[in-house]
């Protein structure tokens, strides 16, 4: 999950117009970052923030886990004296545009900063580099200039807004989001999911950025996942709609996708941090075998979908015993169960699912044939077949209560 922290004014403001900002927020909601940067995986700050706030980026704890520190800045117009160079606590990278200040990038690496050269250095190049390297859950701590564009280019799924009560003013003073290109009220971005704490004076926001279709794609080879009442509204093929990376604009639909669902079940209220939690412990789920017991309890515990995936995956590979006898038979009502329990919780991302009536969903994993549809088309797609028979589902409930007559409650 890629997330982006902000503190301001309650005029909207992350720093005086000098550019001075210790403190915008309460030092309860500076002790809730630390909290929140020792559960991440990577930070990532643009250079105008280590040339003006010359940041640590630690979580101020001894001992515990430390998020690696990742500077993206195209021209290395950096400080050669940083807090962030003093790699002994935690690890630095520097994300630039290839050839740029390479003597600068010389003593960097001589201080034990790591530089990685990009041929464009964008937001998203970023974050496919940090799935890469296994950074699953980052947290941007940036300004308002590169806060702009990574939210453009759809890499960021949460915001969290600590907004102070406090008032400063300042034409030229900096807002956490820089331009992007909007004009009128009506292009704003909503959030989805929103909740709100009160943190000692401060308040945190925090909600969902719902992504935004892009129906320019490929046009598929099938409509048999197609509703009936879709497929009768074109006269030539659908457009296709791919997603995978939960980061990606339209990565909601993954089933990786930061979003809690629940369950009943024999009357108890289970809570799962995920569709992909809850399916890969359904493989062991009555398995009356200590292992299998202890791997679905820590699948329920993971930090992130991806270590519920690979704890599930590697038993499964390990102990191929353990796995429940009809596990082939029901995966992909499992997998359905949990799909809709999110698409249904989620009013967001329900609108969002329906938003796409008409086209053929693809889950575009490269190696996954089964769930994803490969590199060429060769995969089966079963996650795309199972988001369209819930869109079914749900534009069949939608027809439903448009057409059921109303219950007069007049006397007569």
């Amino acid at each position: 999950m890629s997330t982006l922290k902000y503190a301001m004014t309650l005029d909207g403001k992350i720093a005086a117009s000098t550019g001075h900002a210790a403190w915008v927020s309460s030092k309860e909601s500076r002790q809730r970052v630390f909290a929140t940067r020792g559960r991440t995986n990577a930070i990532i700050v643009g250079g105008n923030t280590v040339r003006r706030d010359n940041p640590r980026l630690t979580t101020r704890q001894e001992g515990g886990h430390l998020p690696a520190r990742i500077v993206m800045s195209r021209c290395m117009h950096l400080p050669e004296d940083a807090e962030l160079w003093d790699v002994s606590s935690a690890p630095t990278t520097v994300m630039t545009q290839r050839g740029a200040r390479k003597d600068f990038q010389r003593r960097l690496e001589k201080k034990g900063v790591e530089i990685v050269e990009f041929d464009f250095l964008t937001p998203k190049a970023v974050m496919d580099y940090c799935y890469d390297r296994g950074f699953l859950s980052v947290l941007w701590e940036c300004g308002g200039t590169l806060a702009a564009p990574a939210i453009t280019s759809g890499v960021i799924h949460k915001v969290m807004a600590f907004i102070a009560p406090k008032i400063i003013g300042g034409v030229t003073a900096p807002s956490p989001v820089g331009d992007m290109g909007m004009v009128e009220m009506t292009q704003a971005l909503n959030l989805a999911d929103v909740s709100f704490e009160q943190i000692g004076p401060d308040m945190l926001i925090s909600g969902f950025l719902q992504p935004i279709p892009d129906l320019q794609l490929s046009v598929p080879d099938g409509l048999d996942e197609l509703s009936v009442q879709e497929a009768e509204s074109f006269t030539e093929k659908p457009t296709v709609i791919s997603f995978y990376k939960a980061w990606d604009p339209m990565g909601a639909l993954s089933n990786f996708s930061p979003h809690p669902i629940e369950f009943m079940n024999e009357g108890v209220l289970e809570h799962w941090p995920g569709v992909e939690h809850y399916y890969q412990a359904q493989k062991f789920k009555g398995v009356q075998d200590t292992l299998a017991m202890d791997v679905v309890k820590k699948i329920q515990e993971a930090q992130s979908p991806e270590e519920a995936a690979q704890l599930g995956r590697s038993l499964a590979m390990r102990r191929p015993d353990l796995v429940r006898a009809d596990w082939e038979d029901v995966k992909l009502e499992v997998m359905y169960k949990a799909l809709k329990a999110k698409f249904s919780k989620y009013s967001g991302l329900r609108s969002l699912l329906l938003s796409t009536s008409g086209t053929i969903l693809s889950e575009s994993s490269p190696c996954d044939l089964f769930w994803g549809a490969g590199r060429e088309g060769e995969g089966l797609n079963n996650l795309g077949r199972l988001l369209m028979r819930l869109r079914s589902h749900f534009l069949k409930e939608e027809q439903h209560a448009e057409y059921e007559p109303k219950t007069s409650t007049m006397n007569t």
